[in-house]
């Protein structure tokens, strides 16, 4: 739970490779996003299928809690850089607001049972809790996250920091979330960021 102190066939050329016969496959390193005090790493692989995709996502060294992920879509198709950081709670770090022009919206909750469209957003009974962890699930991917993949623009965030180091999600350094002012922006800040591309 949430320590607070408590997302045709195109051609290659669109951005995938060849079926083949096995798939489509896509795949990103996962990096930490600046400014958000994150020493992590991982990566994803998505094997797609028509509209169904097999997603596995391995990330660690995160905070011990419940980690949100999504594939965003419909943005710039890349991660936030640091110019893009805000001023929350009188700190310099990226929120979820910060990060949308550049990863874009929910298009796919990477959730670990039942629904995965962007209304489990913040579903954090059904996210992956740990500082590492490895998620693999098949799930169904909107038409919306279809193109984004064709396109380029399909962006995998994992969400949740420690931004003060005090090994929970709390309100003292960032303040509330945007999405949800009942938690603290810890919990929904991106933590790590990948762009989806074609393998």
């Amino acid at each position: 739970m949430l320590g607070v102190s408590a997302l045709a066939e195109p051609s290659f050329a669109q951005g995938r490779g060849p079926d083949n016969g096995h798939g489509f496959r896509y795949t990103a390193d996962l990096a930490p996003v600046p400014t958000n005090h994150v020493t992590g790493s991982g990566n994803v692989s998505l094997e797609l299928h028509g509209d169904r995709a097999t997603v596995t996502l391995t990330a660690s060294g995160l905070v011990d809690s419940v980690h949100a992920m999504h594939v965003h879509i419909d943005g710039q198709g890349r991660c936030p850089t640091a110019a893009e950081a805000g001023t929350h709670h009188g700190n310099t770090a990226i929120s979820t607001v910060d990060g949308h022009p550049a990863y874009g919206m929910i298009g796919t909750s990477l959730t670990t049972s039942g629904d995965t469209s962007p209304s489990s957003a913040l579903a954090i009974d059904r996210f992956p809790t740990g500082s590492s962890y490895t998620y693999s699930r098949t799930i169904k991917l909107s038409g919306m996250a279809n193109d984004s993949l064709r396109d380029g623009t399909a962006v995998v965030v994992v969400h949740g920091v420690d931004y003060n180091g005090n090994g929970t999600y709390d309100f003292d350094s960032l303040g509330a979330s945007q999405p949800d002012p009942s938690l603290p922006l810890e919990a929904t800040a991106p933590a790590l960021c990948g762009v989806l591309t074609a393998r």
